[in-house]
């Protein structure tokens, strides 16, 4: 992916994958009413606490909280920075 950015400690940046456009029975969702994603991809990953290792990796596939992490738009791409414990599973 080469970000040019390295996460601190234990945070880890995310890029958003796109919001879902169509339901399973093939309706179109406007965008106004589609909902903030909560799945990403690893972009980059933090090197971890001394008493923590890292269990996500770059590439990983993740669910995390709605609320979770900040904004950041690097490299005109919209970006998630938030700690592992924001992240809820690997998928």
């Amino acid at each position: 992916m080469g970000l040019n950015i390295k996460p601190l400690s234990d945070r880890v940046v995310v890029e958003p994958l796109p919001a879902e456009t169509q339901t399973a029975s093939g309706l179109y969702i406007p965008d106004s009413a589609q909902e903030k994603q909560q799945k990403g991809k690893v972009a980059a990953v933090g090197s971890g606490k001394k008493d923590h290792e890292m269990t996500v990796k770059v590439g990983d596939t993740v669910l995390y909280g709605k609320y979770s992490g900040t904004e950041l738009k690097l490299d005109g791409k919209d970006y998630l920075i938030m700690r592992e414990d924001d992240i809820l599973a690997i998928v």
